[in-house]
């Protein structure tokens, strides 16, 4: 059980998968099986129970069901971060410039 455990924790997944272990479980739901849906469907995909627990709970917050962030508010989040970094970086070197040209010319000024 533990090397299964091993093998699934650094498996990736394609969309494709995610969709169609989402769209078992909900159908699951329907019926009345209730949240057992999860590991059973996970069990029989071979999927990581966590993975398809994941996927299913941002499809019910994606489809406002459940709170919190959207798939597309994560992603925007990811965007104003990495742009963010960038712009921190620029800063620091804006600055570094800034400093070694306002020294040479406080070194010509002083001549």
């Amino acid at each position: 059980m533990s090397s299964k455990k091993v093998l699934l924790k650094n498996r990736r997944y394609t969309q494709q998968q995610k969709e169609q272990a989402v769209r078992l479980v909900l159908l699951a739901r329907e019926e009345g099986r209730g949240y057992a849906a999860v590991q059973r469907i996970a069990d029989q995909l071979g999927y990581g129970v966590e993975s398809v627990r994941q996927w299913v709970r941002q499809a019910d917050i994606d489809a406002g069901e459940k709170a919190g962030l959207t798939t597309e508010d994560r992603q925007r989040m990811r965007e104003l971060e990495a742009e963010n970094r960038e712009l921190r970086r620029v800063n620091g070197i804006l600055e570094a410039a800034a400093s070694f040209f306002g020294a040479e010319l406080d070194r010509r000024s002083k001549r």
